[in-house]
């Protein structure tokens, strides 16, 4: 694989890769993430809701991963976002 010896990425061993993404999509489908709602407002963007709810603007991808969102940092006002309760509980699925 082209990425196998990529230290961050460790063939999608790591955090915000695909195989990660794919296990919390699934996790908060069977209710194992549990998640509150929040309505996007203008200007907002996924990065600066992670530092604001998750302490971590980087996360970003949790909540695309969480809501069904592609790999896009800045969504339309009125999408709703699934934000995780528990960022222990998105770790624990990764």
């Amino acid at each position: 694989m082209r990425y196998r010896s990529d230290r961050r990425i460790r063939a999608g061993k790591c955090l915000a890769t695909s195989d990660a993404v794919n296990k919390i999509r699934m996790a908060y489908r069977n209710n194992r993430i549990k998640c509150t709602v929040y309505t996007i407002k203008e200007n907002e963007r996924l990065d600066t809701l992670a530092a604001r709810f998750l302490g971590d603007a980087t996360l970003w991808w949790v909540l695309a991963a969480t809501s069904s969102i592609g790999w896009i940092m800045q969504v339309p006002p009125g999408t709703q976002i699934n934000i995780p309760r528990s960022l222990e509980q998105v770790m624990a699925m990764v």
